[in-house]
């Protein structure tokens, strides 16, 4: 099971909840509650889970001691800085190419941080007039979606620090780019440009599905396919497996590493209040 450090909003719905991590009064103090979303504890590694990912990652995890995470947005200069950082270390490895996170207000950048070091960071991007970056490259497949009726963000920057490798570190930024997009902007797809190689890890661990042919991005110079996430899929591995951990035998995928659908549902109360 995953241990979250929130308050849980299921069982206490007073007048006057209380704030998590000893917040008294967001408005009082703001910058203390945009420094932490939640706060996690993970027992469990993984030898291999970054951009690189192995034909069966599931397979490499290993038992350790509990490491506690903190996920923060990225809402300084200084944060952003941090988390460019860690791409251009982490896309710099493979060879790829990553220009520095900017200031945009149709992204949200999550950074997780251990120790107060960065180990994790994730972009979504919301869909606007300006379209998204996966437009960039698939603008006609992302132009079918829309056609549709549907409302689809995109992922980018992805980037976990290679000495840390915990799925529940991958599984908690996913989770809260889903409950940004999906309970906050009514987003029915997620869209990611992953390397070929890498087509197999994103298809067995989040169901993401092929949507667009290899084509060369431009962006970090490196073979990319589109994927596709229905997040209907998604909300349902979550509500049935999220908070299991490795309670559940047999699933290949990262969802049982999720946050449980009520805490999901405290996590989003809880930013509603904060707004």
């Amino acid at each position: 099971m995953i241990g979250l450090h929130l308050s849980r909003m299921a069982r206490n719905m007073t007048d006057t909840p209380k704030l998590p991590f000893g917040i008294k009064n967001r408005r009082k103090d703001p910058d203390e509650w945009d420094k932490t979303i939640v706060a996690f504890q993970s027992p469990y590694r993984l030898k291999d889970l970054c951009l690189d990912q192995s034909a069966d990652p599931v397979a490499e995890e290993t038992r350790g001691g509990k490491q506690e995470f903190k996920v923060r947005l990225a809402t300084s200069e200084d944060r952003r800085k941090s988390a460019s950082l860690l791409i251009e270390k982490m896309y710099s490895w493979r060879g790829y190419d990553a220009d520095a996170l900017g200031k945009d207000p149709n992204k949200v950048t999550l950074v997780a941080y251990q120790d107060e070091k960065v180990v994790g960071t994730l972009t979504l991007g919301l869909d606007s007039h300006e379209g998204m970056v996966v437009d960039q490259l698939y603008k006609n497949e992302t132009n079918q979606l829309r056609a549709a009726g549907r409302k689809p963000c995109d992922i980018t920057r992805l980037a976990v620090d290679q000495d840390i490798k915990s799925k529940s570190v991958l599984a908690a930024l996913f989770h809260l780019s889903f409950i940004y997009g999906r309970n906050f902007h009514h987003a029915t797809d997620f869209l990611i440009e992953v390397n070929p190689r890498h087509v197999l890890f994103y298809q067995r661990m989040l169901g993401f599905e092929p949507f667009g042919e290899e084509r060369i991005c431009p962006r970090v110079n490196a073979p990319a396919v589109l994927l596709r996430l229905d997040l209907t899929h998604a909300d349902e591995q979550i509500v049935q497996y999220g908070g299991m951990g490795s309670a559940v035998q047999g699933i290949k995928s990262i969802y049982p590493y999720f946050f449980s659908r009520e805490d999901e549902l405290g996590i989003t109360q809880r930013l509603q209040r904060g707004e």
